[in-house]
């Protein structure tokens, strides 16, 4: 079966080249020319990855990444953009975007880059499908975080992330590891955006006081909740 992607980009040239290519290489593509077009598509179809336009009228695509999150926390999507400030990227990265692509774009690099998502966001689930963290409950099947009667859904990046985590539990998880299985890429913005992940399941595990994810400086991490037991 065909994957489905949402292409929002408001450049006429550029999205009808890309959306050309990328059915050529044998994606089923949705074309929408701005932000609010976009969501609407979206609304109606599902897709298995977006690849967004940042600077676009209607509504951006920083805006409409937070929008298609919330109501698809697991899907991936990569940001399209003629922006290549530091900032902009680590803006990106923080709302979970899988990849970052500076214009002019390489239509080649572009299906590479999007390959690469999808083999990231297909692979198969472990064994162990449920963890115990100190007080909570990580479903790591349906990407649930769970204390008492609070759930939180987790994005399937975020969810890797832990699981890794409950894996080495109490042993280090070394940040080439997580940059390998989780980021496929080891340039400065994913070591940057690693450590906004990291940086968001410590606010999601704060309500219980024993659980720590230390960072071994230069090394990596190391999930604790106050048990003996490895994970």
């Amino acid at each position: 079966m065909k994957k489905s992607i949402l292409l929002v980009e408001d450049n006429d040239t550029l999205g009808y080249i890309l959306k050309e290519y990328l059915e050529m290489k044998g994606f089923q593509l949705v074309w929408a020319k701005n932000g609010q077009q976009g969501l609407a598509v979206f609304n109606k179809t599902r897709f298995d990855l977006c690849v967004l336009d940042i600077m676009m009228p209607e509504m951006d695509g920083f805006t409409l990444a937070e929008e298609l999150r919330r109501k698809e926390p697991q899907l991936p999507f990569i940001f399209l953009t003629a922006r290549s400030l530091k900032v902009d990227k680590l803006k990106g990265f923080h709302l979970g975007a899988d990849d970052y692509i500076v214009k002019p774009v390489d239509e080649e690099e572009l299906v590479a880059r999007i390959k690469a998502v999808l083999r990231r966001s297909n692979q198969p689930l472990s064994e162990t499908q449920l963890y115990k963290i100190g007080q909570y409950t990580f479903d790591f099947t349906n990407q649930k975080l769970s204390l008492n009667d609070s759930h939180r859904q987790l994005t399937e990046r975020e969810g890797r992330l832990l699981q890794l985590l409950c894996q080495h539990k109490d042993n280090l998880l070394s940040r080439q590891q997580v940059l390998k299985s989780i980021w496929n890429n080891s340039d400065y913005f994913t070591r940057r955006s690693m450590d906004v992940f990291i940086s968001r399941l410590r606010k999601y595990l704060a309500d219980d006081p024993n659980i720590q994810i230390t960072n071994v400086y230069g090394s990596g991490f190391i999930l604790s909740d106050g048990t003996e037991e490895g994970g």
